[in-house]
């Protein structure tokens, strides 16, 4: 059963935490706790250059009350899947630079495999589903994706 205790979602404008997610799922009934941390990757080369030079940021925008809504719906199906004992599914909104991190998700379960397969799937639908965008936002121009 999904309960406030053993999942966490959020969007937020603040920098994510790792080690704070990680802690969030940690429990005794957990033997691994499967972690995907999602960053602004920079774009080089003649990509790049065709988008007026290089990344400098993302800008994430989301329909936030459907958003939670989609991401607890998500966990419910990770927590029938799965023995999840606890899980995190945090997203940053507004601007994230080359390196920060943009998404967290965190699952800690009685085996790894367990929490790496509920991992994946959870940031699999998470960019499925969810209501969020991104605008690309380049030396010289931007780009909604």
């Amino acid at each position: 059963m999904v309960t406030e205790e053993n999942l966490d979602v959020c969007l937020t404008r603040e920098p994510l935490d790792v080690a704070a997610a990680v802690a969030r799922v940690a429990c005794r009934e957990a033997g691994g706790i499967g972690i995907f941390l999602g960053t602004t990757r920079a774009e080089t080369g003649p990509a790049a250059e065709g988008r007026a030079g290089a990344l400098v940021s993302l800008d994430y925008h989301a329909y936030e009350e459907m958003a939670l809504t989609q991401f607890r719906k998500i966990a419910t199906e990770a927590f029938k899947k799965w023995p999840v004992a606890r899980a995190v599914v945090w997203h940053r909104l507004g601007e994230v630079k080359v390196g920060e991190a943009s998404v967290v998700i965190a699952v800690s379960c009685p085996h790894r495999g367990e929490a790496f397969d509920a991992c994946e799937f959870l940031i699999d639908e998470v960019k499925k589903v969810a209501p969020i965008w991104k605008r690309e936002v380049y030396e010289s121009a931007t780009r909604w994706q």
